[in-house]
């Protein structure tokens, strides 16, 4: 079975290898909640930050600045172990499907060692114009840093 072929169902078998980019992020002192675990809202987090700096370092541009930019339109996680603090998070980036004017991608959450995901995510942007919110094609210069990743 091929990476690509994989379902949600396989999600646990993800290992770091599986993501073409791996970005680092610390957690914080307020990331984690009275279970003593980083609560799964920071997860989300770390899935925008992780695309978002990855698109304005890979890219070289300020991507808030260009004149169509992505909204999430969806996000999901499956939560398969807890990440705690302190502690870096890897989290690792790989496109599923670069559309026309959208864009998936699946998202692994590592800490410490483990080859393993901590969590896997969807993450789902669509591109709109800054001023109508219509939705427009993938920018180019975003397009040019995705397509390695898929």
């Amino acid at each position: 079975m091929s990476q690509k072929d994989r379902t949600p169902a396989d999600y646990g078998s993800r290992r770091r290898d599986d993501f073409p980019v791996v970005r680092r992020i610390s957690t914080r002192w307020e990331d984690e909640d009275v279970y003593g675990h980083v609560n799964n809202v920071v997860y989300y987090s770390f899935f925008d930050t992780a695309v978002n700096g990855y698109l304005i370092d890979a890219s070289g541009t300020d991507i808030r600045t260009l004149d169509a930019y992505g909204v999430v339109a969806e996000t999901g996680c499956r939560f398969l172990r807890e990440l705690r603090f302190p502690g870096d998070v890897e989290v690792g980036l790989r496109v599923v499907r670069l559309g026309t004017s959208s864009v998936v991608y699946e998202i692994g959450l590592f800490q410490g060692a483990a080859p393993e995901p901590a969590a896997i995510g969807r993450f789902v942007h669509v591109y709109v114009t800054g001023s109508e919110r219509a939705v427009t094609p993938v920018p180019d210069v975003v397009r040019a840093v995705l397509e390695p990743l898929t």
